[in-house]
C-alpha cells in the first residue's frame, strides 16, 4: 500500500480513494487511522482479485444500478458490495488475513 497526501485529488465528502496500489488521503492525519486504513486495505485486496480494471468497472455499473434504484447517490455508495463488505470489516484488524476470495459477494 502506497499511501498519497492529496487534498486536491478528492471531492468535499471524500476523505481517501484506493487507486490501486495507492491509496489517496485528503489529510495527513488519516495515515494513522487504523479503521480508515483498515478499510482501504479491503478494497486494494478487491481490487487484486478481480485483476484492478474489472474492480472499477463493477463499481462503476454497481453504483449506477443503486442510483437507480435508491434515487440517492450517498445511498447508492453505501450500498455497493465493495463498501459493504469494507464498512462492516473495517473495526477487524484480522478481517483482511481471514477473508474469503472474492469475499464481497456474500454482500452483493
Amino acid at each position: 500500500m502506497i499511501l498519497l497526501v492529496s487534498p486536491k485529488l478528492l471531492r468535499k465528502n471524500f476523505n481517501g480513494m484506493t487507486l490501486w496500489p495507492f491509496v489517496v488521503l485528503k489529510h495527513h492525519s488519516l495515515k494513522e487511522d487504523a479503521v480508515f486504513l483498515n478499510h482501504e486495505k479491503i478494497h486494494l485486496r478487491q481490487q487484486v482479485e478481480l485483476l484492478v480494471a474489472f474492480f472499477y468497472l463493477w463499481y462503476a455499473v454497481e453504483f449506477l444500478g443503486r442510483w437507480l434504484h435508491y434515487g440517492n447517490r450517498h445511498k447508492a455508495y453505501r450500498n455497493i458490495s465493495f463498501e459493504r463488505e469494507a464498512y462492516q470489516n473495517e473495526n477487524n484488524f484480522d478481517y483482511i488475513n481471514r477473508r474469503r476470495f472474492y469475499g464481497f459477494l456474500k454482500f452483493v
